[in-house]
């Protein structure tokens, strides 16, 4: 017979089950999902590379002012063109000799919209950086957030099933003692026994399914880590809907407007063209007084498109259908986020519609369970049917957990799409 004693820290044991119990590794460090997210954000070769892009667009718009600046280049030429009896080239033409050394400075005029033009561009490369880089993170922030929530599960399920394989190693024992004073029949002790080595197996493949998801955690976030650690059950909390999403639709935004800033380049090409120069250093021929040949002249250049063949107007149908091809992307865009919203908004309905059910199971499966254990020790009840309700009972639990955890992503979806 099972002592009342025995019994009441069999039922102590079952109530002290926890959909949030970490048995398994009681002396590992938790690990909060923010960990795995910071790293991840840290160790992403992608982020690296915006960070460094955005540190290199400062460059670019030093580039644009540094060109509308004044250029100034020094040049030097010199030749021979010897004659020999009579051969060689005309010394008309060529002098015989000639030695030039200058130093040119010029400056274009007119120039104002077109480093205008260059700095929205340098702007407008920088707000697409920009939210590529939050893009980036986002979806790596949803990503780490889904497999967090997968390793939490199976790390739920370790705890479940270590603590039942727990349990029926203790009723093995008091299960051998009913059965030699003939309480229950060896039928029944077979059964069990094969349930308890059953259960045994299972607790090993949750132990593998949760080493693989947790290396797949780690794998995402850059760790190298291979040791595990306890995983704290994460908070998800719904945030505030944006109907219209501002955030997807800055990338369309911005790719209209570097269609419009490229067509405002194009038109800064047909517009006149005005740079003056000056020059001074030495140029002569080294055939009279060359010590006298040194001196300055300054000048201008003009131009002015006149015709090209109507490629101005070929490069701008180009551009239009660029910008038509944007449009029919942000259309498609906002129809799918509609119907991905109003998916994920079912799915949370649903979802939070079972916890009522799940609590009114678990209620039902631990009254039985309490009261299968309260006649174990007059041998009023057989102890498969006191495992069975158990076993009812930790499913219930596991399914509150399972279920909360498909509502945590469901709001991870709901939080990332709602941007």
């Amino acid at each position: 017979m099972i002592r009342l004693e025995n019994l009441a820290k069999t039922i102590i044991f079952i109530g002290c089950i926890s959909c949030f119990s970490v048995s398994l590794y009681a002396q590992t460090p938790v690990r909060k999902l923010a960990y795995f997210i910071e790293n991840a954000q840290l160790n992403s070769p992608t982020l690296a590379d915006y960070r460094n892009q955005g540190k290199a667009l400062k460059f670019d718009s030093a580039l644009v002012y540094a060109k509308e600046k004044p250029q100034v280049n020094g040049t030097g030429t010199g030749y021979y063109a010897p004659r020999v009896k009579g051969y060689g080239f005309d010394e008309v033409i060529t002098n015989g000799q000639a030695l030039e050394g200058l130093l040119q400075v010029d400056y274009n005029l007119l120039n104002g919209n077109r480093t205008r033009n260059a700095l929205e561009r340098v702007k407008l490369s920088a707000d697409s950086l920009t939210y590529a880089k939050k893009f980036t993170s986002l979806d790596l922030e949803r990503t780490i957030t889904d497999q967090y929530l997968v390793a939490f599960s199976s790390q739920q399920e370790v705890d479940f099933n270590e603590q039942l394989v727990q349990l029926l190693a203790n009723e093995d024992t008091l299960l051998r003692k009913l059965t030699r004073s003939n309480i229950y029949k060896q039928s029944e002790y077979l059964t069990f026994l094969v349930t308890y080595q059953q259960q045994r197996l299972i607790l090993q493949q949750a132990i593998l399914t949760h080493k693989s998801d947790f290396a797949t955690l780690n794998y995402l976030s850059g760790i190298g880590d291979t040791a595990s650690n306890i995983l704290e059950r994460p908070t998800i909390n719904l945030e505030k809907l944006v109907e219209a999403p501002t955030f997807f639709n800055k990338k369309f935004e911005v790719d209209s407007l570097i269609g419009l800033n490229e067509k405002a380049l194009i038109a800064l090409r047909y517009r006149p063209k005005l740079g003056v120069y000056a020059n001074g250093g030495y140029n002569s021929s080294l055939m009279l007084q060359p010590y006298k040949n040194f001196g300055a002249s300054v000048g201008f250049t003009f131009s002015i498109p006149i015709y090209d063949g109507h490629q101005r107007k070929l490069e701008y149908n180009k551009i239009d259908l660029s910008l038509n091809t944007v449009a029919k992307y942000r259309n498609f865009f906002t129809q799918q986020r509609n119907q991905q919203l109003n998916l994920i908004r079912q799915q949370l309905e649903s979802t939070e519609q079972l916890f009522p059910q799940i609590e009114k199971q678990l209620k039902f499966a631990k009254s039985l369970m309490e009261v299968d254990a309260r006649l174990m020790h007059t041998g009023d009840v057989r102890i498969s049917d006191f495992v069975i309700a158990i076993n009812n009972y930790l499913s219930a639990q596991n399914l509150k957990i399972q279920t909360t955890l498909n509502q945590l992503k469901l709001i991870n979806q709901l939080n990332y799409w709602g941007k």
